[in-house]
């Protein structure tokens, strides 16, 4: 986690959400997604009893978090169906494209923002990419930030999906518990299931 990190300023959190929006500026709901991410990833981290620092600092090293979209084709942010299995390794690739981004700073931001990127698609059975992470060897931060966008992304119409219900997505991710997602981390998500749908509601 964060060493000796201190309260975030307002001009990092501002430069941090205008490159995740320069990274994902032809893909719908753009400033609304990260503004859900950083919200929800903060209502978990505060509630796993890490410090007000370690929260805030997650929360807004996530707004990063699909940052290496930036190198992805073009044509992938207009699909209107189902991924192809080809378009789906392609876009698998942007893990590691942000990883290239955001490696080798010095800031504990932005190497956060690294270790999120890379670990936001493992998964707690070991069935996630880009390295088949399983279970406490996620890193933390990208177990919460699992979470948060798996949620969102199931609440969220995309133009290759429809989205589903809060109840439904509710649903999911208790059936998903111990499997895809640490079960403490659905824990609590559901328990503050209230401050989080109250959060979402004001950045629809």
């Amino acid at each position: 986690m964060f060493k000796n990190l201190e309260s975030v300023d307002r001009e990092t959190v501002d430069l941090f959400r205008r490159m995740a929006i320069m990274a994902e500026y032809n893909y719908r709901d753009v400033r609304n997604h990260i503004e859900r991410i950083r919200g929800i990833s903060f209502i978990i981290a505060k509630n796993i009893e890490l410090t007000a620092q370690n929260a805030e600092g997650i929360a807004v090293a996530s707004m990063l978090h699909d940052i290496g979209k930036v190198g992805l084709p073009p044509e992938l942010s207009i699909k209107s169906d189902k991924f192809t299995s080809t378009e789906f390794e392609a876009i698998k690739l942007h893990v590691s494209i942000a990883a290239d981004i955001l490696n080798g700073s010095p800031s504990p931001l932005v190497q956060m923002a690294q270790l999120i990127a890379l670990s936001h698609h493992e998964r707690w059975d070991g069935t996630g990419y880009p390295d088949g992470l399983k279970g406490s060897d996620i890193p933390l931060a990208g177990r919460i930030v699992a979470v948060a966008d798996v949620f969102d992304a199931l609440t969220t119409h995309r133009s290759y999906k429809s989205q589903v219900s809060v109840d439904k997505a509710f649903q999911l991710l208790r059936e998903a518990s111990g499997k895809l997602f640490d079960p403490q981390i659905v824990d609590i998500f559901l328990d503050k299931s209230n401050e989080i749908l109250n959060y979402r509601q004001n950045h629809l």
